[in-house]
């Protein structure tokens, strides 16, 4: 199947993003250790696959000067559950994003989303110490609310929250730093960047050593990255917008590596997004912040990255769409096929995968 546009329109169909996965191959929790996932290691061009036994290999595709760019978000504990005091309904929010320019005002998906009006008042806690009121009705069960406490709200929600997991995982976890990365640093994500889960401190600083620069940007994960695609046409798929920052010290060390050739790396989908953002907005990195609603399908030219280290993602989704666009979606396909054929873990506790391209234009 053809992936340049125009030429196949298949190639916008949603189905031509559908795979077929095992639900066993859904990891519920993470690896024992973080590095010691499995790898799948695919050349961007090729196609050719690798397996690697665990994921600390990587370091045998990382050079010296390569850069890799993670995303510092960090999750909050966004998942709250509540009641409506005049008939007991219970009301589920997950917090997206607090507007900029309204203080302790949300974008909230809400679950039951029918019993909430505008005014309507949902409790939270045995003693009320949360109540966040509907100021704002909009699409799809998104709300705006507005929030109501004493003291600190980060603090009442570490109280009353909880980590906000995919729905295909049916377990809580013992360890809510396991649904965090180790870089981890600012809050404000209603899900985590999962490629990056494989990373420990100690293989940082492994690759460090090696001559591979480390630099960090901001996307705060919301809707947009999860949200499903429910129309068969996706270039009518509608993304919602996700806040993004990078430092004039990232904007720097990019440029730099772009004039020098080297390779910039991805750790995940979500500063792929934030990267390709910039550059498509500015031509060239810089000191910035803003929203993006950035959809990346095949036909996009990538600008920013050579690389891309992401996981296994879910049938029919954005990201599946963005990883095709990276190399092709037949290239992309067969690599899952590769991977359910050989038992890889998938989703967001699952295994990685490393797109590479070992020369660059």
């Amino acid at each position: 199947m053809s992936n340049t546009p125009g030429f196949d329109f298949d190639i916008y169909s949603l189905s031509s993003y559908d795979y077929y996965l095992p639900e066993e191959l859904i990891a519920q929790s993470p690896a024992q250790q973080r590095d010691h996932s499995r790898l799948l290691v695919m050349d961007r061009d090729t196609g050719e696959l690798t397996d690697e036994p665990y994921f600390y290999d990587i370091e045998k595709y990382l050079h010296k000067g390569d850069v890799l760019v993670r995303n510092n978000t960090k999750v909050i504990p966004a998942r709250l559950l509540g009641e409506k005091k005049e008939t007991h309904a219970h009301v589920e929010l997950l917090l997206l994003n607090e507007l900029k320019d309204q203080k302790d005002v949300w974008q909230c998906l809400v679950g039951n989303a029918h019993a909430v009006k505008l005014g309507t008042k949902v409790y939270f806690g045995q003693n009320d110490e949360l109540v966040a009121e509907c100021v704002e009705v909009q699409e799809e069960g998104l709300r705006l609310f507005h929030f109501i406490y004493k003291g600190i709200f980060m603090e009442v929600l570490d109280a009353l929250g909880k980590m906000p997991l995919p729905p295909y995982i049916h377990q809580q976890l013992g360890d809510n730093s396991r649904y965090q990365t180790v870089y981890a640093k600012i809050e404000g994500s209603a899900a985590a960047p999962t490629a990056g889960f494989h990373f420990t401190n100690e293989l940082f600083e492994k690759l460090k050593a090696k001559g591979v620069e480390v630099v960090d940007i901001t996307l705060h994960i919301g809707l947009g990255t999860f949200r499903p695609v429910k129309t068969d046409d996706i270039r009518k798929h509608d993304m919602h917008s996700e806040f993004y920052m990078m430092s004039q010290e990232a904007a720097d060390a990019l440029n730099k590596a772009k004039a020098e050739k080297r390779r910039i790396i991805a750790i995940g989908t979500t500063p792929t997004r934030t990267l390709e953002s910039v550059m498509q907005k500015y031509g060239k990195f810089t000191k910035c912040s803003g929203d993006t609603k950035l959809f990346i399908y095949p036909g996009f030219q990538y600008k920013a990255i050579d690389c891309l280290i992401t996981n296994f993602h879910l049938p029919k989704s954005t990201l599946v769409m963005l990883v095709s666009a990276f190399s092709s979606r037949d290239h992309i396909l067969n690599a899952y096929k590769h991977a359910v054929e050989n038992k890889y873990r998938f989703f967001s506790f699952g295994d990685a995968m490393f797109i590479h391209r070992d020369k660059i234009d």
